[in-house]
């Protein structure tokens, strides 16, 4: 007779799995976005189904009664097979469905088959709860960000589900399968640190961390696209940390990995800044190079005689055949001179600086930085952070720190409630008429 608790456990994992398989092969999914939906969905269940079994420890909505091959407590078959349901069946099923109706159909499967995972599963009294916990954490977040990335809908909003799903991916996921593995706390070296050593070091982790932020979201600000395949920018990003470093969420992120694992205490979590690395170095390379090569040409050709992938510039690099980006700073505005005179004195690259005055379309009210390629300009702080870039890659890091969200919005808060807010500035109307060499 075979065992139900073996039975259970099997199903779990290879139903799922085999369904997906059945239907990407029927449906002959290939190589395109749809690689790109089911990765995301896919990926975000992962790092956010652990999270909630960490909730689960703590509240006690259910219980898991099996030995052998478990993470938080949980079955690691039941844990992919679930990250398969809830991540990847939802496209395959219903791609097109309204999200509430996919979102009902997979809540109510669940309702349905908990209660018959019995012994495998015990419910408590509360575990309506922590079904409402799962549906809000993993299953609807990960549909909505599926949905998106099909649809090439919602960038700004996309691309932070990315820096979530990556950091939870890279971060979280392997200190909690290294603790499966060994049986080891990993988080007790935090833990127990000292205060002092405790905060800075996570204050130094925070460097190369945002770095991979800012080089995020300049996929998204200046690229219209995202860091994962089949979904990447519809322009060569050369901007942000890329004028000076040609992989910069690469550097990042094994920087990033390489000190979370010393935070830890972890020499295996810390060599996987090296794993990152080698990819970097290797299939990375190639692929990335080759399928930029072939969507760019010329213009990544001439980038990559300029800008090298580990060692970065000191001063930017900026594509001489194309527009430099201005900064329209008031002359009128004395505080605004002051800045003026701050730029140049440092002898900026590749950067205009001209009289909000003299803007051709507009009255300005801050100090604002076009980057004279089609995307949106900036404005005050975000535009000073910007411009901050054209100097050097100390004074780089600096903006890009300053244009993250919320120390942006909270340093314009700051300035404006100290007397630097907006002021309207009319542009000078030129009264000769234009001539050949105007246009």
């Amino acid at each position: 007779m075979i065992d139900r608790t073996l039975l259970i456990r099997s199903a779990s994992l290879y139903a799922p799995l085999l369904a997906a398989t059945y239907l990407i092969l029927a449906r002959r999914t290939r190589l395109t976005r749809q690689s790109a939906v089911l990765l995301t969905g896919f990926c975000w269940c992962l790092p956010s189904l652990l999270f909630l079994q960490m909730l689960n420890l703590r509240f006690h909505w259910w219980s898991f009664h099996v030995q052998g091959g478990l993470i938080r407590s949980m079955p690691v078959d039941l844990y992919l097979g679930w990250a398969v349901l809830w991540g990847i069946l939802p496209q395959l099923l219903l791609p097109r469905q309204r999200l509430w109706i996919v979102i009902a159909v997979f809540a109510s499967f669940d309702l349905t088959v908990m209660p018959a995972f019995a012994p495998v599963v015990e419910l408590s009294r509360q575990w309506l709860v922590g079904e409402l916990a799962a549906i809000g954490i993993v299953l609807l977040p990960a549909q909505f960000f599926a949905r998106t990335t099909r649809d090439a809908s919602r960038l700004p909003v996309r691309i932070w589900f990315h820096v979530l799903m990556f950091g939870g991916v890279l971060m979280f996921l392997p200190a909690e399968i290294f603790a499966a593995m060994t049986g080891r706390d990993v988080w007790a070296a935090v833990r127990n640190a000292p205060s002092w050593l405790r905060g800075m070091e996570l204050q130094l982790l925070l460097l190369p961390a945002f770095g991979a932020v800012s080089a995020t979201l300049e996929f998204a600000r200046r690229g219209l696209g995202t860091p994962i395949p089949y979904d990447p920018p519809k322009r060569l990003v050369v901007s942000g940390f890329y004028r000076y470093l040609a992989n910069p969420m690469q550097v990042f992120c094994a920087l990033t990995l390489a000190g979370w694992g010393m935070v830890l205490r972890s020499p295996w979590i810390a060599g996987t800044g090296a794993m990152a690395v080698i990819y970097s170095a290797g299939l990375a390379r190639w692929d990335e190079g080759e399928d930029l090569r072939e969507r760019f040409g010329g213009s990544w050709l001439r980038y990559r005689r300029h800008v090298r992938n580990w060692m970065p510039r000191w001063r930017p690099w900026h594509a001489p055949d194309m527009p430099e980006p201005r900064l329209y700073i008031a002359e009128e505005c004395g505080p605004c001179s002051e800045v003026r005179r701050w730029f140049e004195a440092r002898n900026p690259t590749a950067l205009k600086i001209v009289a909000a005055e003299d803007h051709p379309s507009l009255d300005l009210d801050r100090i604002t930085y076009d980057p004279m390629d089609g995307t949106t300009p900036e404005k005050g702080v975000a535009a000073f952070a910007r411009a901050l870039e054209h100097l050097h890659l100390g004074w780089a890091w600096l903006g890009a720190l300053l244009r993250l969200p919320v120390i942006c919005q909270l340093s314009q808060l700051l300035l404006d409630a100290g007397g630097l807010g907006p002021q309207r500035v009319s542009r000078r109307v030129c009264s000769r008429p234009q001539t050949a060499t105007d246009l």
